[in-house]
Order: structure tokens, then sequence, then C-alpha cells
């Protein structure tokens, strides 16, 4: 959201990063594919933590803009349970348990899961690491 944003641009220009930081604002759907146009050098590190129906797009988004060693983090994949939960078919669930699946299948990608509790209960991320 632009509100966020707003947030982020002030915090990286307080931390004298603004030079090294290019904040976009909107649907990551229509802004990655314009990412990839402009040819980047590749990321080192992707963190995903947007809708969660669409992380498994994300996920290949990331693979496209990283390279060998590149290390890609999705946020949420726990949500106290119902990612296990064989039942629960909802968005968020569903497109998670996607993206866990396409981390443990595909030939590029080596990854865990990691569990964390908090105040807001159980949750956690995923890490993959980009192999070639």
């Amino acid at each position: 959201s632009a509100r966020h944003a707003e947030v982020a641009v002030r915090n990286i220009a307080r931390a004298g990063l603004d030079a090294l930081v290019d904040v976009r604002v909107g649907p990551a759907l229509e802004s990655l594919p314009k990412l990839a146009d402009e040819n980047p050098p590749p990321f080192d590190l992707v963190f995903i933590d947007a809708d969660k129906g669409n992380n498994p797009h994300y996920l290949e988004w990331a693979l496209k803009l990283t390279s060998t060693g590149s290390l890609i983090v999705i946020d949420n994949v726990v949500r106290g349970g119902r990612v296990a939960d064989a039942a629960d078919t909802a968005d968020d669930v569903r497109g998670t348990r996607a993206a866990i699946e396409l981390i443990g299948s595909h030939p590029r990608l080596s990854g865990t899961a990691v569990q964390t509790v908090g105040v807001k209960g159980y949750d956690g991320f995923a890490l993959a690491r980009v192999l070639a």
C-alpha cells in the first residue's frame, strides 16, 4: 500500500540506504514482470511476505530473479498448523502448501521450514537455497 511504502521510504532514508533501495508500489504480480524486464543483477535474498494464495507465483518469480547461492525466505508457512491440515482448503493455506511443495520438488531448490512460536501463536518460515 502507499501508506506502507511511505513508512518504508522514511525508514530506509533514516538508515542512509535510500540510494540503494528502490521501493515499488502496486500488485507484485504486475511489478515483478516489469522488474524482470529491466534485467537487474541477481538478488542475493528474496523475502516473500504477501498474499499467501500467490506464494507459488512469487516463488517462481524469485527463481527468475536469483542465481546459485541466493536465499529465498517465505514467511508465515505454518499458520497455526493450518497448512498441515489437509481439510483446510482456504486460499492462503493452499498457496502456502503449494509453495512448500514446490520447494521440495524443484531441482534448483533445497529448503526447509522452521516453526516459530510467540505472542501471535505458532507460525514459521521456509528457507530455500537456489542450487543452480
